[in-house]
């Protein structure tokens, strides 16, 4: 009925449907106009209008099906929300998950050798702990031993205190017992036991304590810097002076020497005093004494002055008494104030 026509393959769906429309719209115009007024067709016209219109309405949905099949094709964007600090980290996560996939093993073995040291650790610390603490009980009793009375009339009925006849008896003992600890368990105890062993052998044997003593003196430790003033001591009781000096000039400018400043240099003194540098001797007592004497403490109030420190002012009181007389001892304070 139509004459035909052929339609490119390349023309879209669209204009293939609005042509045929035209041509179908074309065709029955002009047959309308030859049938017009006949009585067999009056609802031609309208019946043919109907048509195109849901010929044209198909086409609408045909193209708005093919706009929605077109749109559902293209990929749709993933939108989420991610700030700054969450898109850090995440890449960063990302990065790390990059570099350790395909480590599951490895993982597994560095995580159980951390565990084993972990427990390890555990083990010693504990052992460290208990084995301190034996250590420390058995310093104690020796310390104690040193320290026990010395009288030739035997301890009371009951008491558990105990005591040797002669000084002798007491450095053997605890000697004995200094010596064991230092064997047994070694490190900072040891130490401190072999100090103890050294100051009580210059009791039975002088030339062995102070060859220990001398020993020990070359350490920077607590032990050490004591050892050095016990062995100053030694040296000056012997009247080994020019020995002396050194070592207790090297404690006095430490900056934790220990043994409080006041006393080294006090006996420091007594040494400048022993060979004749009283004037030296006296400046030193008077710094003593002087610096106890304006000490405060928190409160502000005077600080009483130590045993060493009035004693540093009687010598000064001998050396030279005019200078002594600037030195004025706080009062002692009442504990109950005012």
């Amino acid at each position: 009925m139509f004459p035909e026509r052929q339609i490119g393959a390349s023309k879209p769906a669209v204009l293939r449907s609005f042509w045929f429309a035209r041509r179908l719209l074309s065709s029955i115009f002009s047959s309308k106009l030859a049938l017009l007024g006949s009585s067999r067709h009056p609802n031609y016209i309208t019946v043919s209008t109907h048509i195109i219109a849901v010929f044209i309405t198909m086409s609408r949905k045909k193209r708005r099906f093919e706009e929605l099949e077109a749109n559902a094709s293209k990929p749709k964007e993933d939108i989420s929300y991610r700030d700054p600090f969450q898109e850090k980290v995440g890449n960063r996560v990302e990065q790390i998950g990059g570099k350790l996939q395909g480590q599951g093993r490895n993982i597994l073995y560095g995580v159980g050798a951390l565990a084993v040291i972990a427990l390890l650790f555990g083990i010693f610390y504990l052992w460290n702990s208990r084995s301190n603490a034996t250590a420390q009980a058995a310093l104690g009793k020796a310390i104690e031993t040193s320290q026990a009375i010395v009288s030739p009339s035997p301890p009371p009925a009951g008491s558990t205190q105990r005591s040797f006849k002669t000084e002798r008896e007491r450095a053997e003992a605890s000697i004995a017992q200094f010596d064991d600890v230092a064997q047994k368990y070694g490190g900072s105890v040891g130490e401190k036991a072999k100090y103890f062993a050294a100051v009580n052998r210059l009791t039975i044997d002088r030339p062995a304590g102070i060859e220990q003593l001398r020993s020990l003196s070359t350490s920077d430790s607590n032990v050490g810097k004591l050892s050095k003033f016990a062995l100053a001591q030694a040296l000056a009781d012997d009247g080994k002076y020019d020995e002396a000096v050194p070592m207790l000039q090297d404690l006095a400018n430490s900056k934790d020497p220990i043994v409080a400043k006041e006393t080294i240099n006090f006996d420091l003194a007594k040494i400048y005093e022993k060979q004749g540098n009283k004037q030296q001797a006296a400046d030193i007592y008077f710094d003593i004494a002087k610096t106890a004497s304006e000490a405060k403490d928190q409160d502000g109030k005077p600080v009483p002055m130590t045993e060493t420190e009035r004693d540093a002012k009687t010598r000064l009181e001998e050396l030279d008494p005019e200078r002594a007389k600037q030195i004025v001892e706080p009062e002692p304070q009442s504990p109950f104030g005012g």
